[in-house]
């Protein structure tokens, strides 16, 4: 709810890492929801703090020449996207000044040389969602999509730009299927995940299927091409419900040849297409060669790793995800390279300087941490470090936090850095860096 009715006017300076609209009025900063740099808009603010107000923009009275007509009928409403206003080309310039602004400023350092970003297709690549499920007694139907923009609410979505075409076709489907099930009111949620050969939907159920709600499902899955998981508790009991003879949900990386199936709750990268780009940008990085040791920290289920793997290194997998870590062994073993790669399970938030030496020596390692970091990582590795660090980031502030350490402790340099255009049209910011000494 805004707390003012009359628009005020801004002039919009910048973008911050939330995708809005940056502006000093009256010696405060504004963020402006729905305003782009060099505009000139009239805002109104839904919440004020005393050295900040957050507003949404109610009139663009200049527009910026970068702004064009959303895709999406259902944007501004729903959270999924931020910037869709905004010309995908100036989105990732936007990203790139965020990155370097973060590592400006955080970090106290500079890349040697701005990489190349790292761009895919900017509609249609998001083979990984979770959708929430949420049958409405008023309206006497199912919402099935994501939260609404600030709001705990489902959005009305009756179709998604950033989904495959097939599986926004299947929004409204799947809400017709929810609302026919006896258990509508206890299945809060609908996780995608896209294969090569299958597109997996797996319910998350609170009650058992009737015999008549089972029928119902397969006639789905049956009509729409698509298997079906049901997942009764944590992501471990999802587990196929219809066709159980359905391709294995994998994804390959052809450049090195390799193939990983994958269970549909495990983490994977969202766009394959740019998973293919930035794991050959990664490995051509860190260049490794044959008869060396590399680490791959956070490793998941060997994404990196056999890439590396197969240019002939030794490769030490480590991940804190158990489930995830046989995953990894099971890939490796499946593409011919179980003799290069051991994986373990640690918990790498915790690690310290006497397990990093446990670990033995690297001559290069790898680092595709969550958005918290790898702080205690990259403190652990000063003390025996390896001359080259190729740290892929979901969290540019992060990043260059871990990059001051790295720099201004561990006499590293950071020879390059870039972004990776895996959320278009989100605020999310990827990114690549290389650090060597």
């Amino acid at each position: 709810m805004t707390i003012e009715a009359v628009g005020r006017p801004a002039e919009v300076e910048s973008l911050d890492q939330e995708g809005r609209g940056v502006a000093h009025v009256d010696g405060k900063v504004i963020f402006i929801e729905g305003a782009l740099p060099g505009e000139r808009v009239e805002f109104v603010s839904y919440r004020r703090k005393p050295s900040f107000e957050l507003a949404d923009a109610t009139r663009i009275v200049r527009a910026s020449s970068s702004r064009v007509t959303p895709r999406c009928p259902h944007f501004g409403t729903c959270g999924g996207c931020s910037m869709q206003h905004l010309d995908p080309r100036a989105q990732v310039a936007a990203k790139q000044r965020i990155l370097e602004d973060n590592l400006a400023r955080i970090g106290q350092v500079r890349p040697e040389t701005m990489l190349a970003p790292i761009r895919g297709p900017d509609w249609g690549y998001r083979y990984r969602a979770r959708l929430s499920s949420r049958y409405v007694v008023k309206k006497g139907e199912t919402l099935v999509g994501f939260h609404e923009r600030r709001s705990s609410f489902i959005a009305d979505m009756r179709s998604c730009e950033v989904l495959p075409k097939r599986i926004s076709a299947l929004l409204l489907p799947l809400r017709e299927l929810v609302s026919a099930l006896s258990i509508r009111e206890r299945m809060p949620q609908v996780e995608l995940a896209i294969g090569d050969a299958v597109d997996v939907l797996v319910f998350r159920i609170l009650e058992p299927l009737t015999e008549a709600d089972g029928d119902v499902v397969r006639r789905f899955a049956d009509t729409h091409g698509v298997q079906i998981f049901m997942q009764t508790k944590g992501p471990e009991t999802a587990l196929p419900f219809h066709p159980l003879d359905a391709p294995a949900l994998q994804y390959r990386i052809p450049d090195y040849g390799l193939v990983f199936p994958f269970r549909p709750t495990d983490f994977t990268q969202v766009n394959h297409d740019i998973n293919r780009v930035l794991v050959r940008r990664a490995v051509t990085l860190l260049d490794p060669r044959p008869g060396e040791r590399v680490g791959d920290f956070f490793c998941g289920l060997g994404n990196f790793s056999l890439a590396l793997a197969s240019c002939g290194a030794a490769v030490l997998g480590v991940e804190g995800n158990a489930a995830l870590v046989r995953r990894a062994r099971e890939n490796a073993q499946s593409n011919g390279l179980g003799d290069r790669c051991e994986f373990i399970d640690r918990n790498l938030f915790e690690v310290t300087p006497a397990d990093w030496k446990a670990f033995g020596y690297f001559d290069r390692v790898l680092i595709d941490p969550p958005r918290d970091g790898a702080m205690e990582l990259v403190k652990a590795l000063c003390e025996s470090p390896p001359s080259r660090i190729v740290y892929v980031s979901c969290s540019p502030a992060t990043l260059a936090r871990d990059a001051n350490v790295l720099v201004n402790t561990g006499g590293y340099r950071l020879t390059a850095a870039g972004v990776v255009n895996m959320f278009p049209h989100t605020s999310h910011v990827e990114s690549i860096a290389v650090f060597e000494r």
